[in-house]
C-alpha cells in the first residue's frame, strides 16, 4: 500500500499504566508497517527519560507534584511537535502517539491541535479492572522498563502501583461525543466505537478487535522436500521426495516432542506438498487457499537458470526489488502480503496453530511477528524440515527452531547470488551458509545440519 500525503492519522492511546496500551502501539505500528504503511511510534515516557531521567519514585506522578505535572506536560509538547514534523517533513501515514493521555483537557489539546493541521485522530483506549491481567503486565513488561533498571521487582511492583493509584485520581475514560475512538474493555470481551471515518482508520479499528494480548505460541513449517526442490524448480504442484516423506512421517514426534499435548489446530495450503506433509498428523486440518505459496506466472515450473536465460531482464529486476518484483502473470511479496492479511488476522485470534506451508508464504508471516522490513522479508531464512516456533511477546518475538535428521536441499538464495547448482542430488550456495540473520540454518561443509539428531530449540530474539 502506498503512503498517501494527503492522508494523516495520529492515534492517541489512552489509558492507564498498565493495560497494554504500549504493546496495543508497537502491534498496531508492526501490522501497518508490514502492510506497508508508513507508521512511527512517539513514546511520551521516553521523552520524559530524556528530560528528567530514571528511577523516579512515585510521587513524581501526584497530579499535586506541580513540578511533576509541568515536566510531564513538557515531554508530552515534545513528542506531539516531533509527530507533526514527522508527518510534515517525513511524510508520514500514522502517527502513534503512546501516553496516557487520561484526562478530557489534555485529549482536546491533542485533538485541536492535530485536526488544526489536518491531521485525523483516532484515539485509542484500553480499559481494564482485571487485577490479575494488570499484575502481569506490571511483571512482564513495566518492570523491564528503563524506569525500573536494577531496582529490586518486589520494591518496583509496590512503587509502580503506587504510581497507578496517582493516575486514577485524575482519570477520565473517553466519552466525548465529538471524539473519534475505540475503547477495548477487559482485553477484547468489549469494544465501544465512535464516528470512524475512512478506509484506513476501519482497517486500524477491525485490526484492534482481533488483537488479543493473551500470550501465544504459534508454530510453522514448510512442506517436506518436493520433487520440484530436487529439481530447482519453482511453483507447481509437485509431491514429496522420498526425504519429503520421511519428514511427513517424523513430523508427529518433532510436534510431540518440542509442542506436546496441545490441542492443536493444523492449517495448510491447498497444495499437495502441504496436505502431503500433514497427512500423518492426527490434529483437525484446514486448508487455506490464501496459505499457497507465491503465483509464480509464466515462471512456474522453470528453474532459475532457466528464468535467468530466458527473462533476463526480468531476473535483473527481481534481484534489485525481490519484494516488489512482480513475477509476469504472477505475485509479488508485496501481493502475498495483502493475500496473507487474513491469517494474519485469525492468528492473533487464536492460539495453538501449526501452519503447514511454502517458503515464500512462511516469509511474509514470519516478517509481521518478527518486524522485518520489506527489504529483509524476501531474505528470510526458512529451512526445510524445520519446525520454527514464535512466541510474540510485548517488545519482541522470541523464536525456537526444532530440526530432524532428514536431509533436504538448500532453497536458499541469497541477494544478487546466481541459481544454485545441482549436484549429487544437493543444492551448493555460491557463499557459504551463514547461521546469522531470520531463521539462520547452521550447515557445516558437507551441507549437512551441524545440530544433533535429537531436535533441539535454537533460541533467538527479534527486537524493534
Amino acid at each position: 500500500m502506498n503512503n498517501s500525503s494527503d492522508l494523516r492519522i495520529a492515534c492517541v492511546m489512552v489509558g492507564l499504566p498498565a493495560r497494554g496500551k504500549t504493546y496495543i502501539a508497537y502491534k498496531v505500528s508492526r501490522y501497518l508497517t508490514w502492510l506497508g504503511i508508513k507508521t512511527q511510534i512517539f513514546s511520551v515516557g521516553n521523552y520524559r527519560r530524556e528530560l528528567v531521567g530514571l528511577n523516579l519514585p512515585h510521587t513524581f506522578f501526584d497530579p499535586h507534584n506541580t513540578e511533576g505535572v509541568k515536566k510531564r506536560r513538557e515531554a508530552a509538547a515534545c513528542a506531539l511537535d516531533d509527530m507533526i514534523t514527522w508527518f510534515e517533513k517525513d511524510n508520514g501515514t500514522v502517527g502513534i502517539f503512546d501516553a496516557t493521555n487520561s484526562s478530557k483537557k489534555t485529549r482536546a489539546w491533542i485533538n485541536e491541535t492535530l485536526t488544526a493541521r489536518n491531521i485525523q485522530v483516532l484515539f485509542i483506549e484500553s480499559v481494564c479492572d482485571d487485577d490479575d491481567v494488570i499484575l502481569c503486565n506490571i511483571k512482564d513488561v513495566k518492570l523491564s522498563s528503563p524506569d525500573y533498571s536494577e531496582r529490586d521487582p518486589d520494591e518496583a511492583t509496590e512503587d509502580f502501583m503506587k504510581r497507578i493509584k496517582h493516575y486514577e485520581e485524575t482519570y477520565e475514560t473517553v466519552t466525548e461525543e465529538n471524539l473519534t475512538y475505540i475503547k477495548l474493555v477487559n482485553v477484547g470481551s468489549q469494544y465501544i466505537i465512535n464516528m470512524i471515518r475512512g478506509y484506513l482508520e476501519s482497517r486500524i479499528v477491525f485490526y484492534l478487535m482481533n488483537l488479543h494480548t493473551r500470550p501465544k505460541r504459534i508454530w510453522f513449517s514448510r512442506h517436506g522436500e518436493s520433487l520440484f526442490n530436487l529439481e530447482d524448480k519453482i511453483g507447481g504442484d509437485a509431491g514429496l521426495s522420498p526425504r519429503g516423506e520421511q519428514y511427513a512421517l517424523k513430523l508427529p514426534e518433532l510436534v510431540r516432542q518440542n509442542i506436546g499435548g496441545r490441542p492443536l489446530t493444523v492449517w495448510t495450503s491447498s497444495m499437495t506438498r502441504t496436505i502431503q506433509t500433514a497427512r500423518h498428523l492426527d490434529f483437525p486440518k484446514k486448508q487455506w487457499k490464501a496459505l499457497d505459496e507465491l503465483d509464480t506466472g509464466v515462471c512456474d515450473g522453470m528453474t532459475y537458470d532457466e528464468i535467468e536465460a530466458k527473462y533476463p531482464d526480468d531476473f535483473a529486476r527481481r534481484d534489485e526489488d525481490k519484494f516488489n518484483y512482480r513475477y509476469r502473470g504472477g505475485e509479488s511479496y508485496r501481493d502475498l502480503v495483502l493475500r496473507l492479511e487474513p491469517v494474519i488476522m485469525d492468528l492473533e485470534r487464536h492460539e495453538n496453530i501449526l501452519i503447514i506451508s511454502h517458503q515464500a508464504t512462511i516469509r511474509c508471516m514470519y516478517a509481521y511477528f518478527m518486524g522485518l522490513s520489506h527489504e529483509q522479508l524476501p531474505y528470510a531464512r526458512i529451512p526445510l524440515h524445520t519446525i520454527i516456533e514464535l512466541k510474540p511477546k510485548a517488545f519482541s518475538c522470541e523464536e525456537k527452531l526444532y530440526h530432524v535428521d532428514v536431509g533436504s536441499v538448500d532453497t536458499y538464495r541469497p541477494k544478487g547470488q546466481t541459481a544454485r547448482k545441482l549436484k549429487d542430488d544437493k543444492f551448493v550456495s555460491d557463499i557459504p551458509v551463514s547461521s546469522e540473520g531470520a531463521s539462520g540454518e547452521i550447515v557445516d561443509s558437507n551441507n549437512a545440519p551441524i545440530l544433533p539428531i535429537k531436535p533441539i530449540g535454537i533460541t533467538r530474539t527479534n527486537t524493534r
